[in-house]
């Protein structure tokens, strides 16, 4: 029998059987904060419990399901990342695989009580910041690339006309090394807890729910990585101005 898959597919697959990543620390306005641990959560943890006990991943034939939202069985937290409006927030991944490319978003979600009691299928998100392809192709030069080459960082910049109040940050990255084939794509979700403070006056509206963002057959997520492309489209809604 004979094999066609390229090197380049061959590699991710083995990369793939391997611990993928998470935001493990977060930082803001000169203070450093617990991220999210895949096996629960530290009591001064600002990232989400998830269930993702092998740094997984949520399939598209999961996107339909609340586990797109914030990751697997992901359970809000009490505590939250002071920041201010206009300033920049530092999302440092433990790791990230190299042959894992793909694009980087942010949304954000307005909380209106406390933390720990977000029904997080009630949250309604609004895309802020994404960042895909750079360059070249087969497989090119992504916003994933960017986070490795900074030592696994990546920066947000809260907007800075945004409101004051609590709001959930959903920072993701999906791989895309076996999106080519169905049910390939690999969505990594992280919800961090934020207190934005500031002047600004910009209340987020118009957002939706975050099972209705993705489906197994968009563009951008059932795309082969390994051929030629002159541009990739970031799945999800356009990107609101605040």
């Amino acid at each position: 029998m004979h094999c066609n898959l390229s090197l380049g597919v061959v590699a991710a697959l083995l990369a793939g059987a391997n611990a993928h990543g998470h935001v493990a620390k977060v930082i803001a306005g000169g203070k450093e904060y617990t991220g999210g641990i895949p096996h629960g959560a530290p009591a001064d943890a600002v990232g989400w419990a998830a269930g993702n006990q092998d740094n997984g991943f949520v399939a598209p034939d999961a996107f339909k399901t609340a586990d797109i939202i914030c990751h697997k069985s992901a359970k809000p937290v009490s505590n939250a990342v002071t920041v201010a409006a206009g300033d920049v927030v530092t999302l440092k991944w433990d790791t990230w695989p190299e042959s894992h490319h793909g694009p980087v978003t942010e949304y954000l979600a307005p909380v209106s009580g406390d933390f720990a009691s977000i029904n997080k299928q009630s949250l309604r998100w609004v895309k802020v910041a994404q960042k895909g392809l750079k360059s070249g192709n087969n497989p090119g030069d992504w916003a994933s690339d960017d986070l490795i080459r900074d030592g696994f960082s990546w920066k947000f910049t809260v907007p800075k006309n945004l409101k004051a109040g609590n709001y959930v940050l959903r920072h993701e990255i999906i791989g895309l090394h076996s999106a080519g084939q169905a049910n390939g794509a690999q969505a990594y979700p992280q919800c961090i807890n934020l207190k934005v403070t500031g002047s600004g006056g910009q209340a987020i509206s118009g957002g939706g729910d975050f099972t209705t963002f993705y489906t197994p057959t968009d563009p951008g997520i059932l795309f082969n990585l390994y051929q030629s492309f002159s541009s990739y489209p970031i799945p999800g809604p356009s990107v609101q101005s605040i």
